[in-house]
């Protein structure tokens, strides 16, 4: 009986350094995540080999494992930029990127975790201003939204490309103008648009007088046609045609050829 205190304490002892060792060297990594494995008494940041992937991992207690999201994030940025005649602009736009999976050692090594406040934003600022200088304020209120948002995003993809970072898409959600040169360029797309309507009105107008004026000038044509074809002798000859049909008719009358002042057949009796 005196013995087994005596064999239990240490292994007590054991079975508690056990557990601390596990909990110290057991790292679960959540869904959408990676970890960045830092070996203490090795060669640091494991920049050689893949991430440590989602589920459970055991590692020894004097390494760290940094975890990383890797699925795609958003983040949202509000800018003033100036346009290309220097006014103010402010540009709400929103950023969808993730990590480079298989960079993720570099990028923690050489960026940190703080890698979106060092490299991503920085370079979308850099981007829109550089994008929205080429504008004027109308050309941004307009026509060339979606044009600023492309370009913006090809300028930002170059910068971050070669920074361990995938940069999914740009989406400029919003773009504030001053009020007074917001209310001027909205009364010169006003005037624009009556100005095409009314030209429009024009055209149609025109259009319609062309079709009368071809109409009546096919008519005319026409008749002109018709009279010059219609000689004294055809119209003798259709006047006996029909002449020759009512004689035709079981109704009683006389005829006479050749009675009435142009020649024609004069029809002297009707019954």
């Amino acid at each position: 009986m005196d013995k087994l205190p005596r064999i239990a304490l240490p292994a007590i002892f054991i079975i508690i350094l056990l557990i601390i060792l596990v909990s110290k060297s057991a790292v679960v990594i959540g869904s959408g995540e990676a970890g960045v494995l830092y070996k203490t008494l090795g060669d640091g940041v494991v920049t050689d080999e893949p991430p440590l992937g989602e589920g459970f991992h055991i590692v020894a207690p004097w390494n760290r494992v940094f975890v990383y999201e890797v699925r795609q994030q958003e983040v949202f940025e509000k800018m003033k930029v100036l346009s290309s005649n220097g006014l103010d602009i402010q540009l709400d736009a929103s950023t969808w990127f993730q990590p480079k999976y298989e960079d993720l050692g570099k990028l923690h090594q050489e960026k940190s975790e703080q890698y979106k406040e060092r490299i991503l934003l920085p370079a979308i600022r850099s981007a829109a201003r550089s994008v929205v200088g080429r504008y004027t304020p109308e050309q941004l209120y307009s026509s060339k939204r979606d044009a600023i948002q492309v370009e913006i995003y090809e300028e930002t993809k170059k910068i971050v490309d070669d920074q361990y970072i995938q940069l999914n898409e740009v989406l400029i959600r919003d773009v504030t103008l001053p009020p007074t040169i917001k209310e001027a360029i909205e009364r010169k797309l006003k005037q624009e648009q009556e100005s095409l309507e009314y030209e429009f009105r024009l055209v149609t107008a025109a259009k319609e007088a062309d079709k009368v004026r071809i109409e009546a000038q096919g008519k005319a044509d026409a008749n002109k046609i018709l009279s010059a074809s219609l000689t004294d002798k055809i119209l003798q000859d259709k006047g006996i045609d029909a002449t020759l049909k009512m004689a035709e008719s079981p109704n009683s009358k006389v005829v006479v050829i050749g009675s009435g002042g142009d020649g024609l057949p004069l029809i002297l009796g009707n019954n």
